[in-house]
């Protein structure tokens, strides 16, 4: 790709924003080096890294790449065998340590990427070169008492002759003899050496070597003779200490050498991962979006904004290239949007292809191009000279030279700088080339005649940038489809152009250009409406589309509710039928035992109060409602202490209160209001009569038989006699099964109880508990 592209889209601020973005000198470099690629697999690697680091980043906002330098010339001077300074050492340890740390995060971090943990899993752990480092040289760059056995005992020794002579000069700082002789009490160092300064006029009386003298020469710097011989012994075991730190040094410097490669390596790939991540922390500050690639050449951008126009300023444009259309034609006034337009593209395939995020939405789409060639001038501020259409030409002639139908075109006025007749001639020729060529092209223009040329060639797509009619200032925004207006009139009018002048220049236009752009301001406007109805029709659609789903789940629940509730009823009328069935049983049964000890018209009499009885007990067992044929109570009948049927809530209750039109209705424990007209008088049942041994069932009191009896600590006489009873009222209530809880104890009351239930006529089978439900303790029995 020509590198000439990248300062003329301005791909390199990108860069230097990336730059910006790095922690390592090493990844700043990366950073500054890159270029976009022309593969497809490594572009898609790129950004497939780009997006690792993101997600990473979003997940765990701080990536430690704390310690890592620049250790290249430190491992050049190894290869030649070079010693290292401490410092030099403690570099590469900070530098292992950093890789080390950035391997670990890389290989724990969520979520888990590919590439990324792929790199750092190259990163070769060297601990125990790091702990020889740092158990040799301290953090401040010195070599350690401990790094050897004989350093520990020469600066054991040097420490004790310093303190000697440091005693040896306190006793003569603290001389009498020598006090006068004194400029200053104290001491001081030169050339390695304890000294004392003395007054010049007293030189030949204080005993010893002078080292230096003052600038004024009112001072010299007298060693003691006291001290010589002790400043002698410090100068041989300094030295001393010197080799053994070279020594050690070299052994470690040797060390280190032995590992250089696996140094090297560590130290490329912390780079290459800052890079990666300076990618995403880009991206971030952009609020950019991976582009989708596609091998169609197809450029389909959703709020596009070009990334070095500020936020608050930059205006979304939506672009579309390489689908009906491989040449977009843009027309419209100057300083309205279309070089930034070209700019945007341009720069965006460039990022796409160096592995950058782009500013757009999501789902914007990118192919690969194999190059990005750009004609692009700043009209609006470079003077205008014979040389403008020169330069122009010849770069088109280098761009058609090596045009091919996997690049992207970007042509800035194209055909300008000469006679627009001509200029508009050359222009259609060089479309009518890239075209047949294949290349993707995005071009400006202010002829008229590429408009019409545009209409009439299958491939070529006009455009325009929205220019305001009513405050003559452009939109920046990008329209595909309409071809614009330079609106020159109504830019002089705005600038103060007289009038009569914009009237006479209309008169020299020609008819058929007049009409051309009249024509052009309709389609224009038209445009506009369309694109404000299809915004309101999809509105529109949405909420339409919401509707249909709100009536769904609707519906959905009110078929739900339907079938639990006829489930439910189906389930209720099951059990109303099997309790009707063994109240009649129990009626006939309670019959039978009148022909024994009654007379025939008592019979009869028992026989007609029980047929009754069952149809009242039926009826309300059937249908809980009141007779349709009843009329809703009216106000005056309703009274404080009636029994009312409450028709809204199936339920029946004492009336408490009337006020209002509305009841407060006794339910059960509840109180509520009804409205009266939702409540119906219901007629209390007379008693039986005292001439005959009436029938009736105690429905209250058999629909709250429990499923269980306890019989523990009963005989087996007394636990017959509550069996007997219990298994009646269950039987009454439409219970299927019951538990009879016995016990365990010596087994005399489990035997007798099973035996006695063996027998039963209501009873189908016996079974023994299961563990839930309490064992052998508990004997479980199935009714008829």
């Amino acid at each position: 790709m020509d590198t000439s592209v990248l300062t003329t889209l301005e791909f390199v601020k990108i860069r230097d924003m990336l730059a910006e973005a790095t922690v390592t000198s090493m990844g700043r470099e990366l950073a500054l080096a890159l270029e976009p690629a022309d593969d497809w697999n490594e572009v898609e690697n790129r950004l497939r890294e780009t997006r690792e680091a993101r997600d990473i980043l979003l997940a765990s906002s701080h990536v430690p790449f704390g310690g890592a330098r620049d250790i290249r010339a430190i491992l050049r001077r190894l290869e030649i065998g070079a010693v290292l300074e401490p410092e030099e050492l403690l570099a590469i340890a900070s530098t292992l340590y950093a890789a080390r740390r950035l391997k670990q995060f890389l290989t724990e971090a969520k979520p888990s990427s590919v590439l990324l943990t792929e790199k750092a899993g190259r990163i070769t752990a060297l601990r125990n070169l790091e702990a020889a480092i740092e158990s040799t040289v301290s953090e401040q760059g010195i070599v350690r008492d401990e790094a050897s056995v004989e350093l520990t005992r020469i600066r054991r020794e040097i420490r004790v002759a310093q303190q000697r002579v440091k005693e040896k000069l306190d006793q003569i700082l603290h001389s009498a003899e020598y006090q006068k002789y004194f400029q200053e009490a104290l001491v001081t160092i030169r050339g390695d050496r304890y000294v004392i300064p003395i007054k010049q006029e007293h030189r030949y009386h204080f005993p010893g070597i002078v080292h230096d003298q003052s600038a004024s020469g009112a001072t010299v710097f007298i060693e003691p003779m006291a001290v010589v011989n002790l400043n002698n012994d410090i100068k041989q075991l300094v030295a001393a200490e010197k080799n053994e730190v070279e020594r050690i040094l070299a052994a470690l410097s040797s060390q280190v050498a032995r590992h250089v490669d696996a140094i090297r390596q560590n130290s490329e790939i912390v780079a290459a991962l800052d890079f990666a991540f300076a990618k995403a922390k880009l991206g971030l500050d952009m609020q950019a979006n991976m582009p989708l690639l596609n091998d169609k050449g197809r450029i389909f951008l959703r709020q596009a904004r070009h990334p070095l126009i500020p936020r608050d300023e930059v205006v979304p444009i939506d672009v579309r290239l390489g689908e009906d259309f491989s040449i977009l034609l843009i027309t419209g006034p100057n300083t309205g949007g279309k070089t930034v337009t070209l700019k945007t593209v341009g720069l965006f395939a460039l990022m796409t292809q160096a592995g950058l995020f782009i500013p757009a939405g999501s789902g914007s789409e990118m192919p690969v191009f194999r190059n990005v060639f750009a004609d692009i001038g700043d009209e609006q501020s470079i003077e205008q000279s014979l040389s403008t259409f020169s330069a122009h030409m010849t770069n088109l002639v280098k761009i058609l030279a090596k045009v091919s139908a996997h690049d992207l075109v970007l042509i800035d006025e194209i055909g300008a700088g000469t006679d627009p007749g001509e200029g508009a001639a050359l222009a259609m020729a060089i479309l009518e080339y890239l075209h047949s060529a294949g290349a993707r092209t995005i071009a400006t223009t202010h002829y008229s005649e590429l408009k019409t040329f545009a209409y009439s060639r299958h491939g070529i797509e006009n455009a325009s940038v929205e220019f305001d009619i009513h405050t003559l200032r452009p939109t920046y925004r990008l329209q595909i489809g309409i071809p614009g207006s330079s609106n020159a009139f109504a830019i002089s009018r705005r600038l103060g152009l007289p009038q009569e002048l914009i009237d006479r220049a209309r008169q020299f236009l020609d008819k058929d250009y007049a009409q051309f752009e009249k024509i052009l301001a309709v389609l224009e406007q038209e445009k506009k409406e369309y694109e404000e109805r299809r915004r309101r029709a999809e509105e529109l659609e949405a909420e339409v589309a919401a509707l249909r789903q709100k009536l769904a789940q609707e519906e959905a629940a009110l078929l739900a509710r339907r079938r639990e509730i006829i489930d439910k009823a189906q389930e209720e009328a099951m059990s109303i039928v099997r309790q009707a069935r063994r109240q009649a049983e129990e009626v006939i049964a309670r019959l039978k035992e009148q022909f024994s000890v009654a007379s025939d018209k008592e019979r009869q009499q028992a026989i007609a109060d029980a047929r009754r009885q069952l149809q009242r007990q039926m009826a309300e067992l059937h249908h809980p409602e009141l007779d349709a044929a009843e009329k809703t109570a009216p106000p005056a009948l309703l009274t404080p202490g009636s029994t009312v049927y409450v028709t809204t809530l199936r339920q029946k209750g004492s009336v408490l209160a009337i006020k209002d039109g509305e009841a407060v209705v006794q339910l059960g424990v509840l109180k509520v209001n009804v409205p009266v007209a939702a409540c119906r008088i219901v007629e209390e049942m007379a008693p039986a009569g005292h001439g005959h041994k009436g029938v009736s069932v105690d429905f209250a009191k058999v629909q709250s038989v429990s499923r269980e009896i306890d019989v523990r600590g009963m005989t087996v006489a007394e636990a017959e006699t509550v069996l007997e009873k219990y298994l009646d009222d269950a039987l009454l209530a439409g219970l299927s099964e019951v538990n009879v809880i016995h016990g365990k104890g010596t087994g005399a009351l489990r035997k007798g109880v099973r035996s006695y239930l063996k027998d039963h006529p209501h009873v189908v089978e016996t079974r023994i508990g299961e563990l839930s439900e309490g064992g052998d303790g508990v004997t479980v029995v199935k009714l008829k």
